[in-house]
């Protein structure tokens, strides 16, 4: 999969594909039936499929305090892309140029002339350009001046209703970790470099894999029954607490994960982790004996979902 930083970057050699256009944050079950219905055209076509999305999300400019927590990093979307056979992404830098771009212009510069696209695949709700003045109607003039076509997405429907990024955020604030693996496909998972950290979970026994998240807000906070992939030759059982560590005073959120039946030298390694089973949300201690003594309860409450959950 090739990947295109900006549409400065784009070439003659670009020109010609089926493109969507969206943030697809989780890669659920909903952007991999978009992905099909693409791949569909795209070999009846015989084109390059690209995925269009945006750096940060369009959300994160508007809103950069109250944006919703990300499903997905960009490294981890690429990543699910590429598993998703996408042949290439084109990843535009949202910013203030590119937010008070007329709606015509996005069409002219970057759909047309850039990627020359043959056939588009967009949400019939799809607004853009400046002040959102963009919408399906538009593009669908647009196609027939330019020469591609406009199809609405297919949507994938779960439980009898629409698989969105929204639902699957809602879920997991809820706990659910089943009903969002339900609409993502897969497990949930969080993914990261291991770092040195403050080392105080070794002082009491518990040493945990502490994991840069690069992220301002997450979908999930507290206590996880965790499978941690990349340590070892398969997956390694933990525990894992998201959140702020009130009780050494802590402010930045982080991931720390205490490998079940594990020694070994992860720093540096690159893991991603996969959430199974909430136990609790974070809480303040009293005293690290409290803490300790809670922790050793989460182990062994951790240890008996997994027995239970591999006799399924």
């Amino acid at each position: 999969m090739e990947l295109i930083r900006g549409y400065h970057n784009l070439r003659p050699r670009h020109r010609g594909c089926v493109a969507t256009i969206g943030n697809f944050d989780g890669v659920h079950l909903g952007h991999q039936t978009v992905i099909g219905q693409l791949a569909e055209k795209a070999s009846e076509l015989r084109l390059p499929t690209v995925v269009v999305l945006f750096e940060p999300q369009p959300q994160e400019y508007f809103q950069p305090t109250d944006a919703p927590a990300r499903l997905m990093r960009l490294r981890d979307k690429l990543m699910a892309l590429k598993r998703y056979s996408v042949d290439r992404v084109l990843c535009l830098r949202f910013g203030a140029p590119l937010a008070d771009m007329p709606a015509e212009d996005f069409i002219r510069t970057i759909l047309a002339e850039g990627l020359g696209v043959r056939y588009l695949v967009v949400g019939d709700d799809f607004r853009f350009g400046r002040r959102r003045a963009g919408d399906f109607g538009m593009l669908q003039k647009a196609g027939a001046l330019y020469g591609f076509a406009v199809a609405p997405m297919h949507t994938f429907s779960v439980d009898g209703a629409r698989v969105s990024s929204t639902r699957i955020r809602e879920a997991l604030a809820a706990g659910d970790l089943g009903g969002a693996a339900r609409l993502l496909g897969r497990g949930f998972r969080m993914s990261g470099r291991v770092a040195h950290g403050d080392k105080r979970g070794r002082t009491i026994g518990v040493p945990t894999a502490n994991i840069h998240l690069h992220r301002k807000v997450t979908p999930v906070r507290g206590v996880y029954v965790v499978e941690t992939f990349g340590v070892g030759d398969g997956p390694v059982a933990g525990v894992a607490n998201v959140g702020i560590r009130p009780t050494v005073e802590g402010t930045r959120t982080l991931l720390e994960v205490h490998l079940l039946d594990f020694d070994g030298d992860i720093y540096g390694r690159q893991v991603s982790v996969e959430f199974l089973h909430k136990l609790r949300d974070e809480r303040r201690f009293a005293s690290f004996d409290e803490l300790k003594a809670r922790i050793d309860q989460d182990i062994g409450e951790a240890r008996a979902w997994l027995q239970k959950f591999r006799q399924r």
